[in-house]
């Protein structure tokens, strides 16, 4: 296993906490998208369970150099063994100094604003997760109405208790293809052109592949605790700690996103195993 030496102990406000496998080249767009964030307390650390190591990629290798000549602390550890995207997301979890986490995708294009965005909103919240949903622009012409269903919070965000299958995980259809995006556009995004303006928050049954965390309440939460108890193949890992963080602290989605997905095939074919369902047990 090869890990490069650590950055300098930098005083981050989040750390952005990246899962890779045989995506370097995705993964390189996803960092130069980190490059130009104008939260500049930022502090990088990608773990990859590669088959051989992401650094091969002399394109990921240039934007990495860039990103540390720009000052961004960035930590890499990997190739580590494949046991699945819970112990990895439990291993970064554990690198993790700042008082917030970003739990962000190896193939996810941030808008510049979005840490800022999301930092903002989980403060005035005081939650235990911000989400910024992931457009799929390859279905800008795939138009849904019926699942362009949005409830939104208050002035407070509130616990919930979510159980798969449940009413409120109907809420997951706002997020496939460009549903919310589609939204977005019909009811137009007042907090670009007013940046004073507090930032809409909605509920959610989860948020995949770009979720801002209070670190100690996702800790508190049990974190990702749970991945022994899980085949190394595996989904939903993301969506199972939301639940439990929901159920004591709340969470929400970020109104407008500012997330967009590279739609590259999964790196995880074998979806048997859906944590949520599975460990139902583990739910509060």
């Amino acid at each position: 296993m090869h890990s490069t030496t650590p950055s300098p102990v930098a005083e981050a406000q989040v750390d952005v906490l990246i899962p890779t496998r045989n995506r370097p080249a995705a993964l390189a767009v996803t960092l130069t998208s980190l490059m130009a964030q104008t939260a500049a307390s930022l502090r990088i650390v990608v773990a990859d369970q590669s088959d051989s190591s992401s650094l091969n990629a002399p394109e990921l290798r240039a934007v990495i150099r860039l990103l540390r000549a720009q000052g961004r602390p960035l930590d890499w550890h990997g190739p580590r063994p494949r046991r699945g995207l819970a112990e990895q997301r439990s291993f970064l979890l554990g690198q993790a100094r700042a008082p917030h986490v970003l739990f962000l995708d190896d193939d996810v294009i941030l808008e510049p604003d979005l840490v800022e965005r999301l930092l903002a909103a989980i403060r005035r919240a005081r939650c235990g997760f911000v989400g910024s949903a992931v457009h799929g622009l390859s279905h800008l012409h795939d138009e849904r109405p019926h699942h362009e269903v949005i409830s939104w919070w208050g002035d407070t965000v509130e616990p919930e208790r979510i159980r798969p299958g449940g009413p409120q995980w109907e809420r997951h259809h706002l997020h496939s293809a460009a549903n919310l995006y589609h939204l977005q556009q019909r009811l137009g995004t007042p907090s670009r052109s007013e940046p004073d303006a507090p930032p809409r928050l909605y509920k959610v049954a989860w948020v995949g592949g770009c979720v801002l965390f209070d670190t100690a309440k996702l800790r508190a939460a049990g974190g990702f605790d749970f991945w022994q108890d899980l085949p190394a193949s595996h989904c939903g890992e993301d969506v199972l700690a939301q639940l439990r963080v929901m159920a004591r602290d709340g969470g929400c989605g970020l109104f407008p996103s500012g997330a967009y997905h590279q739609e590259l095939p999964t790196t995880v074919p074998e979806r048997d195993c859906d944590a949520p369902w599975a460990l139902q047990a583990v739910l509060p």
